[in-house]
C-alpha cells in the first residue's frame, strides 16, 4: 500500500453522499437567487471563500446578492446539470452546476441563454468554496458595441 495514497471507506463509496452535497448546492442556489442571502447562510461554512466572474473575492452570499444587484435588473439561473466529481466523500465533494441564466439588464432589456459554470466544495455538507464563471461580460461589450458577434462559418 503507497502510504501516501488517500485512503477510502465504504462510506466514501456511498452514492447518497454526492447526492446530499448535490441537494446542498441546488438550495443554496434556489435560495440566493430569490434573493435571499440570509436563507443562503444556512449552506455555507464560516470560512466561505466566493470568487465570482472576473476573480472578485466574496465571503458572504449578501455580497454575490449585492454584486448581482448591481449588474442586472434580476437574474435567475436554469440548471442544465449539476455533477458531483468522482471520490466525493463525506469529508468533501466537488460539485459543478451548469446552465444558463437569464433575466433584465438594468435597462429592461431582457437577456436569456447567458452560459454559466458554477465549481463547488462542500465540505461536511457545507459550501466552503464557490466560483463563477459566466458569459455576462461577453454580452455586456456586444450590447455596448465593444466587440462584434461570432458568426461561425463553419
Amino acid at each position: 500500500m503507497n502510504p501516501g495514497a488517500q485512503q477510502t471507506t465504504d462510506e466514501d463509496n456511498n452514492p447518497a453522499i454526492g447526492l446530499a452535497a448535490k441537494a446542498v448546492v441546488e438550495e443554496f442556489l434556489r435560495i440566493i437567487m430569490i434573493p435571499d442571502p440570509a436563507g443562503a447562510r444556512a449552506f455555507v461554512a464560516p470560512e466561505l471563500e466566493i470568487h465570482f466572474t472576473g476573480d472578485r473575492l466574496m465571503h458572504d452570499p449578501s455580497e454575490c446578492s449585492a454584486f448581482n444587484a448591481s449588474r442586472y435588473k434580476w437574474v435567475r439561473k436554469r440548471f442544465e446539470r449539476t455533477d458531483v466529481v468522482s471520490g466525493a466523500s463525506a469529508q468533501e465533494a466537488i460539485v459543478y452546476n451548469i446552465g444558463t441564466l437569464y433575466g433584465e439588464w438594468p435597462d429592461g432589456a431582457p437577456f436569456e441563454g447567458n452560459r454559466y459554470v458554477d465549481r463547488y466544495v462542500v465540505r461536511q455538507g457545507k459550501i466552503i468554496k464557490m466560483e463563477v464563471w459566466n458569459d455576462s461580460a461577453e454580452r455586456m461589450l456586444l450590447r455596448a458595441g465593444l466587440c462584434s458577434p461570432w458568426f461561425n462559418p463553419v
